[in-house]
C-alpha cells in the first residue's frame, strides 16, 4: 500500500458516517479558503516581493501543495489544479479589495468548522483531526469522485 492510500483509507474509515455529506464537502473548501487567506495576510519580508508581487506565505502553502498532491497522485494533483487556483484567484481578489481579509478569513475558518461538525457525527476527535488533515480533505473527496467515475488514482 502506498502512502496516498494508506492517508485515503485513514481519511475515509474516520469520514464513512457523515452525517450530511454535502455539508462536510461544502465546508472543506470554506476551511481551506480561509486558511490560506490567513496565511495570505501575513506580513511577508522584502526579498518575497523582490522574487514576485505575489509571493507571500498564501501562495507558498498553496505551490507546497501542488507539490505534495503532485508527489502523490499525478491525477489527483491535476483535478485539484482549478481549485487551488481558484483558491489563490479568491486569496488576490479580497487581497486587492475593501473587505478585510482576515475577517473574511476567520469567517470562512468559523463557517468551515461549523460544517465539518453538522457534517459528522458529533465528536471533538473527529473535528480537530478533520481542521488537522485539511488539505488532506480535497484529495479525500476528489479520489472518491475519481473512484465513482472509474479513475485511477
Amino acid at each position: 500500500m502506498s502512502d496516498r492510500d494508506g492517508w485515503l483509507e485513514m481519511f475515509s474509515q474516520s469520514h464513512q458516517d457523515l452525517r450530511h455529506p454535502v455539508v462536510f464537502w461544502l465546508a472543506v473548501p470554506a476551511l481551506v479558503a480561509g486558511y490560506v487567506g490567513l496565511l495570505w495576510s501575513l506580513p511577508i519580508p522584502g526579498q518575497f516581493y523582490d522574487i514576485s508581487p505575489l509571493l507571500n506565505w498564501g501562495s507558498a502553502f498553496l505551490m507546497a501543495a501542488t507539490v505534495y498532491y503532485f508527489i502523490i497522485s499525478m491525477p489527483i494533483a491535476i483535478g485539484l489544479l482549478p481549485f487551488l487556483l481558484a483558491v489563490a484567484a479568491l486569496q488576490l481578489w479580497v487581497s486587492q479589495s475593501i473587505t478585510s481579509q482576515v475577517e473574511l478569513s476567520l469567517t470562512l475558518i468559523l463557517l468551515g468548522v461549523a460544517g465539518l461538525w453538522a457534517g459528522h457525527r458529533p465528536g471533538l476527535a473527529t473535528l480537530l483531526r478533520d481542521i488537522q488533515h485539511v488539505m488532506l480533505a480535497p484529495a479525500w473527496v476528489l479520489s472518491r469522485l475519481y473512484r465513482r467515475l472509474g479513475i485511477p488514482l
